[in-house]
């Protein structure tokens, strides 16, 4: 199965997608660590444009065809890298579910963009200004929502986790749907 992440810098999203690749034994694709990776190779600059998404979707494919999970996990903006994800996972012949992560409160969301820690070596975190200006197009299909507002990180997965066994997600490890003891 391929579970497609998305949502605004600052939500929550990688957070979120480790405990569940953890949680399924996934694995978590995040494309902020395939482009940092090729900027220190010293082929590109930020921003490098596509190839960090056209590099996570072969790596996708490849894991998906080995029969793994893969937790994919991006901002994920526009139209154009959503039906990209969608396509790995209809060539590979595995069901995707498409998440977006968001914090509903502006307040919290800003302290969570400006207060973070990088986490990759040499990555420029946006700041507030370049959160709210980013181009970031509405979803245009069903998808699984995650508001992670006024949570702690488990209880996000809890939500996270209850909204894919609503959605009819099967194929997963087999007790993962269920809620993590508190």
């Amino acid at each position: 199965m391929l579970i497609v992440f998305g949502g605004l810098p600052g939500t929550g999203k990688t957070t979120l997608a480790r405990l569940l690749a953890a949680r399924i034994g996934g694995v978590h694709l995040r494309i902020d660590t395939i482009e940092q990776a090729i900027v220190r190779s010293g082929l590109a600059r930020q921003p490098v444009g596509p190839v960090g998404y056209v590099v996570g979707y072969a790596l996708a494919e490849e894991h998906l065809r080995q029969g793994l999970t893969v937790i994919a996990e991006s901002v994920n903006p526009l139209a154009v890298t959503r039906d990209a994800w969608r396509d790995v996972g209809v060539g590979a012949g595995v069901p995707v579910v498409e998440v977006e992560v968001i914090c509903s409160d502006p307040a919290e969301h800003r302290r969570r963009v400006t207060s973070r820690s990088v986490d990759i070596p040499g990555l420029v975190l946006p700041d507030w200004q370049q959160v709210l200006s980013r181009d970031y197009a509405p979803w245009d299909r069903e998808h699984v929502v995650v508001d992670t507002a006024g949570q702690e990180p488990e209880e996000s997965l809890a939500s996270l986790i209850r909204r894919l066994g609503a959605a009819g997600v099967t194929g997963l490890p087999a007790g993962c749907l269920r809620s993590p003891r508190p």
